[in-house]
């Protein structure tokens, strides 16, 4: 505590407070590297992980909300099956992984 006070003091006027004012700064980016781009990087890697894992035969929900079976798998697409045996070609960028862990995820048990 007795640091940031004399780093706050530094700050004052007629202290030079350009010291004071890149420390904060600098502060400012740390917060934001850890709360907000840090989290973003970390949900991107394991959607890509996601992705890449999907194989033949898993059910998934895309973006848009179409549900299907995936019955072949491509570099960059997947070809599902759909409601009357109907195929559709989709990117695997257009999967939600959200989604299809939510239906792939067991039932809970019913509470009594």
């Amino acid at each position: 505590m007795q640091t940031l006070n004399i780093l706050l003091q530094a700050g004052a006027p007629g202290a030079g407070g350009g010291a004071s004012t890149l420390i904060m700064i600098g502060l400012m980016v740390i917060v934001f590297y850890f709360f907000m781009i840090r989290p973003q990087m970390k949900k991107a890697k394991t959607e890509k992980q996601f992705k890449e894992t999907v194989q033949k035969g898993d059910k998934i929900i895309t973006i848009g909300g179409v549900h299907g079976k995936i019955v072949e798998v491509n570099d960059t697409t997947f070809i599902i099956e759909v409601e009357g045996q109907n195929r559709l070609k989709i990117e695997k960028s257009a999967i939600s992984m959200d989604a299809t862990k939510a239906l792939n995820a067991p039932a809970a048990p019913a509470k009594k």
